[in-house]
């Protein structure tokens, strides 16, 4: 078995996000992808995952691994990172994430800030929930619900000072199970004026967390992996196998 190194950004928004820039299509983001040499990407959308699957569409047959993936805020405001391998695996997580999504309101100042686009850059349509919302699930409830699923759940931007775990929280629970903490800078929570050094027993990783597409692979991790999936990231994350983080 050969290992190789791949690089990967694996929080990139779409423009279905609300706070992501028109510009970042599905086929602008795989674009640009390839274009700084990345070899694996996720779409993560608040609360949201239909562009993603045009944006696996568009890379085909490119090189580029496109993996589907979300940003679920949590009752809590807890921003959590869930990727997964494939589309049947985030369909049953985005059905609960939008049970538990309001409607109406606020959604009508962002609804043409929420565009669904193809694998063509062709608007099919405008997403119905208000994303930027809170859901009602609770941040253990997303990290275990992303797991039944078979997703990664990682803790986005920990060393922010708002709408990441320690901020929410203060702390991280012993039973909240993050698979990574994805930190911006090398001091860890830098911004939030507590404890600057992570806790220990989780892996850190660096994605863009991009809405435009210049900021895409601006941060990113390289990986020692036999293959660009999500299970051997999982490895790597784990360090088994010889899989490994090769920058943080």
């Amino acid at each position: 078995m050969t290992l190789g190194r791949y690089r990967a950004d694996l929080h990139i928004h779409s423009c279905l996000s609300p706070c992501g820039e028109l510009t970042m299509s599905p086929r602008a983001i795989v674009g640009r992808a390839r274009e700084v040499g990345l070899d694996i990407i996720a779409v993560c959308d608040h609360n949201a995952a239909e562009n993603a699957e045009a944006a696996m569409r568009a890379a085909g047959g490119t090189g580029l691994t496109v993996l589907p993936g979300m940003e679920i805020v949590s009752a809590e405001e807890v921003h959590v990172l869930a990727l997964f391998d494939a589309m049947d695996d985030v369909r049953p997580v985005l059905e609960a994430v939008h049970r538990g999504l309001p409607d109406g309101g606020p959604k009508k100042a962002y609804a043409e800030d929420q565009v669904l686009v193809n694998e063509a850059d062709e608007v099919t349509g405008f997403h119905p929930f208000f994303l930027m919302g809170a859901t009602e699930l609770t941040v253990h409830e997303i990290v275990d619900l992303i797991h039944a699923h078979g997703g990664l759940a990682v803790a986005a931007h920990y060393d922010r000072g708002s709408f990441s775990v320690i901020s929410q929280l203060g702390f991280i629970p012993p039973d909240l199970a993050f698979d990574a903490l994805e930190v911006f800078s090398p001091a860890g929570a830098a911004e939030t004026g507590l404890p600057s050094i992570p806790p220990p027993g989780y892996p850190l990783v660096r994605f863009s967390d991009a809405h435009r597409p210049e900021e895409i692979g601006s941060r990113q991790t390289g990986f020692l992996l036999a293959s660009p999936t999500l299970g051997e990231v999982r490895k790597a994350l784990a360090g088994l196998g010889g899989r490994r983080i090769l920058a943080p």
